[in-house]
């Protein structure tokens, strides 16, 4: 994925809890930013979409799940997570 490249080291993304599958979809807007949704299946109960959103995004970006911190949006599906590089 190219857009991975291009992410700084804070990414704000849009979280879809009990979609229909895991996947994670990234949209360049026109001002050079991006906008990212993750789907996953989990329900948002006890911090189970949130584990599913750091495991998701831990494989796409190729590093530990322990290199994302959710810095904002702890319960709520707009994110900001910080990538420890």
């Amino acid at each position: 994925m190219s857009w991975i490249e291009e992410i700084g080291d804070i990414i704000d993304v849009r979280v879809t809890p009990k979609a229909s599958s895991n996947r994670i979809q990234a949209q360049k807007c026109d001002d050079g930013s991006w906008q990212i949704r993750v789907y996953v299946t989990t329900v948002p109960e006890d911090g189970k979409a949130n584990k599913a959103v750091i495991k998701l995004l831990s494989k796409a970006f190729g590093v530990s799940k322990s290199s994302f911190e959710i810095i904002r949006g702890q319960q709520d599906r707009d994110k900001s997570i910080r990538i420890i590089r």
